[in-house]
């Protein structure tokens, strides 16, 4: 059943970044990585749903999606672009395969970043976020999301890594298997990867290579 809920606030994160702060209904509850179905509250887009990740705290008062806009076609991320305080959006029940199981590295694609926001704060929160480490890839520094909060509290566990910009304090390249035997010393831990489907296919296949365990392998199945 959707639920219709308020805009309260919207904050930029990057040129086609915005994090969009909204009521929470009474009782609604999810696990942090978990996704639900958005549509906009307006004629002809009630049944346009998309799946935006939270990116709060299921404690928190109000609900969070970080959500990157694609404005080169009218689809409803570019609706959503439009929208302004006081605008309602829909959502339905939670859902996601995407939750914590231990320290770990996570490994992040664009806007796959999202399912990991939600999880690291919730590591933060309990004093768990110690050992766990962010590989986050983009195309160029002016897309990486949260890159400060992520530089803040993650330290050198965080990594940016750039394919189409060299810039200093980022990697460049790709997440390919050099790439993670430089970086990762450990491979029996745990793996959360979260991106567009060729990029979480063959991490899976590197990590697997460097002799990590599918079932320690979390991603959106």
């Amino acid at each position: 059943m959707m639920m219709k809920v308020e805009i309260v606030n919207i904050q930029t994160l990057t040129h086609d970044v915005n994090r969009f702060k909204v009521e929470k209904p009474s009782g609604y509850t999810f696990v942090p990585g978990q996704a639900t179905e958005v549509s906009i509250d307006k004629e002809g887009w009630r049944e346009e749903k998309r799946p935006f990740t939270f990116t709060s705290l299921p404690e928190d008062d109000h609900l969070e999606f970080v959500i990157k806009s694609y404005r080169n076609h009218d689809g409803v991320t570019n609706q959503i672009d439009h929208l302004k305080r006081g605008d309602h959006l829909l959502i339905d029940e939670s859902w996601g395969a995407i939750e914590y199981k231990g320290k770990g590295v996570f490994l992040a694609g664009g806007a796959g970043v999202t399912p990991f926001i939600s999880i690291l704060k919730s590591q933060k929160a309990n004093g768990k976020l110690k050992g766990n480490q962010l590989i986050f890839a983009n195309k160029t520094s002016k897309d990486v999301i949260m890159e400060n909060w992520f530089r803040q509290e993650l330290g050198s566990d965080f990594i940016s890594i750039l394919d189409q910009e060299k810039k200093e304090g980022h990697e460049y390249g790709r997440i390919d298997k050099e790439f993670l035997e430089k970086h990762i010393s450990d491979f029996k831990q745990k793996f959360y990867v979260c991106g567009p489907e060729p990029m979480i296919e063959s991490v899976k296949k590197d990590l697997e290579k460097l002799g990590a365990e599918l079932e320690e392998i979390v991603f959106e199945k």
